[in-house]
């Protein structure tokens, strides 16, 4: 049975190729080389955007850390298997969005206490209103002004929806 519906777009596809555009070009000016690790998999199709437009050297990794959309306390297992050294090294976190911003400061908070970078700065599309606090420079390209649950382009819902070109409502019934 379908509980769920797609509702209005909030950011087409020209909406976010600005938005990436604009966060490469802040990333352009502040680095000259870094190692970007992507939050897969909702970071994978950001990433893809984002980094063809970076004009520095950059190694490429990842993490994971599942949840579920819309979850406010995510306590489930970071994997990070460090394919590439970060020690002293500039990192750049890339996923799709923060909504609670828990998981974020928790992967932010790993990678800064255990393999000891230069400095770690997140990138993503958007932020959500309400998230806590990440001890990490934030480089996004939009604010929302709600809590809305969104899906489209990395965010899943029920583990579909991650392939739209949009970000679009999920209306839930």
């Amino acid at each position: 049975m379908n509980t769920h519906a797609i509702g209005d777009i909030i950011l087409c596809e020209a909406a976010i190729a600005e938005g990436v555009r604009n966060v490469a070009a802040r990333l352009n000016q502040d680095y000259t080389d870094a190692v970007v690790i992507t939050v897969v998999p909702g970071g994978i199709l950001y990433t893809a955007d984002l980094t063809r437009q970076l004009n520095f050297d950059i190694n490429m990794d990842y993490i994971s850390c599942p949840h579920t959309p819309g979850e406010r306390h995510n306590n489930s297992s970071i994997v990070y298997h460090q394919n590439i050294a970060i020690a002293n090294r500039h990192v750049i976190l890339i996923d799709d969005a923060i909504e609670s911003g828990g998981t974020m400061k928790r992967l932010v908070e790993l990678l800064q206490n255990n393999f000891h970078p230069a400095s770690v700065a997140v990138a993503v599309l958007f932020v959500k209103p309400g998230r806590v606090s990440i001890p990490a420079k934030l480089y996004y390209a939009y604010e929302m002004e709600n809590d809305d649950l969104l899906v489209g382009y990395g965010m899943p819902w029920e583990d579909k929806y991650r392939n739209r070109p949009n970000v679009a409502k999920l209306i839930t019934k």
